[in-house]
Parts: C-alpha cells; sequence; structure tokens
C-alpha cells in the first residue's frame, strides 16, 4: 500500500547534493509542531490521555485479526470476547516476533471494547521500544497503546508522525530534516516493518529519529 506517489522515482528521491549545499537545519526549526509531529508523550497529553498512552488510527493497518469481528463481541457483550481479545493479542505478539524485535518479559493484550492494546516489557534501547510500540499500534482495529514498557538504557524519544495521503518519504525528510534526501533515515529508522521505501500508507504512524 502506498500513500499516493508521483510516477518518476527519480522526482521522489532526487540525487544527493554535494557536500557545499546549504546545512540542514535542525528538526524543531524545520516543521511546526502540530498533531502529526509530536513526541510520544506530547501526543499523550494532548490526546487527553494518560501519560502512556500512544493513540493511532483505528480503520489503518496491517490485517492480523477480525477486528470488525472482536468488535462486534464486545458491543454484544458476547460470551467470547475473552477469547478473541486473547487471538487478538497473540497475532499483535506474532507480529512483533516476526519483526525481530525482542524485549524480556513481552507481554501483549488486547481489549476489543476499547480498541486498546497494553504492552509491557524490558526494551534492550528505546529504538526497540518504539518499534515494538508501532508493531502493536500500526494495526487495523488498534485505537490507542498502553506503553507499560521500559528500556535497559534511557534515550532520547523519537518523533513520531502520522502518513498523509500525498506523501513519501522524500516529502516528510524535507519537512522534518530540511533536505528531502534523507528520507532513508526515515526508512532505517523503521525498518523493519517498512520494506521499501514507498510502501507507506496513509493513517501509519513514523518514528522520526533526530538528526546524527
Amino acid at each position: 500500500m502506498k500513500a499516493a506517489f508521483s510516477a518518476s522515482a527519480a522526482r521522489r528521491y532526487p540525487k544527493p547534493r554535494s557536500k557545499r549545499s546549504i546545512r540542514s537545519p535542525s528538526i524543531s526549526a524545520c516543521r511546526e509542531p502540530s498533531e502529526f509531529t509530536l513526541t510520544a508523550i506530547q501526543w499523550r497529553q494532548n490526546q487527553g490521555g494518560p501519560k502512556g498512552l500512544l493513540s493511532f488510527i483505528k480503520d489503518a493497518g496491517q490485517r492480523l485479526f477480525g477486528h470488525k469481528e472482536v468488535e462486534k463481541a464486545a458491543a454484544d457483550s458476547s460470551p467470547n470476547l475473552d477469547q478473541l481479545n486473547a487471538a487478538a493479542g497473540e497475532a499483535i505478539l506474532k507480529y512483533i516476533q516476526s519483526q525481530n524485535l525482542t524485549a524480556t518479559d513481552l507481554s501483549v493484550s488486547f481489549d476489543g471494547a476499547s480498541g486498546y492494546v497494553n504492552v509491557a516489557g524490558v526494551a534492550p534501547d528505546q529504538a526497540t521500544k518504539e518499534k515494538i510500540l508501532l508493531c502493536c499500534g500500526n494495526v487495523a482495529g488498534v485505537a490507542g497503546v498502553d506503553d507499560n514498557m521500559t528500556v535497559e538504557s534511557s534515550e532520547p524519544e523519537a518523533q513520531y508522525y502520522t502518513v498523509v495521503s500525498g506523501d513519501m518519504l522524500s516529502k516528510i525528510s524535507r519537512d522534518y530534516y530540511g533536505d528531502p534526501n534523507k528520507y532513508n533515515t526515515i526508512f532505517e529508522a523503521n525498518r523493519p516493518m517498512l520494506t521499501h521505501p514507498d510502501k507507506i500508507y496513509p493513517g501509519q504512524m513514523l518514528r522520526i529519529p533526530a538528526q546524527a
């Protein structure tokens, strides 16, 4: 799936400029804060939720389980809701594992009534933690992720960005870093979930690291 891209790959990802090109401004200088350009903590506070809650677009993302079935079961107070919730949590956990992302004592549970995922565990670093959160949230049927994870080594959080129609990584890179040619920084920061720079979609949340 793609967020509407131009036909020319060369136009999407122009050749890098020489080292004499203008120095890229900082992230804060490139883009005004908005609901799409917040750190995880700012996002949670702006949503009016608890500090550990990260909000996602519920209708976007990986189809890992029958979320409509879970929603209906929750609305009807079905006796098999617990079973469906458990199956959804297991599907998300398996997806995380399929991305070769590991954390000590990692646990994932899903609540169909709220659409929230609860994730806990100890990640080796901040990047791994954020990728696990994205694996939990970029799933159809998930409205939010309750982050109860910790990290072995404390590091600054990345910013998060929600893809909108018409976006390309080069465009996002230009907005954040002042240079479209730095799109690969964003691509690498979201691997292995992203398999190609073109394969992003509206509603997908990406992590945007600070420039090295």
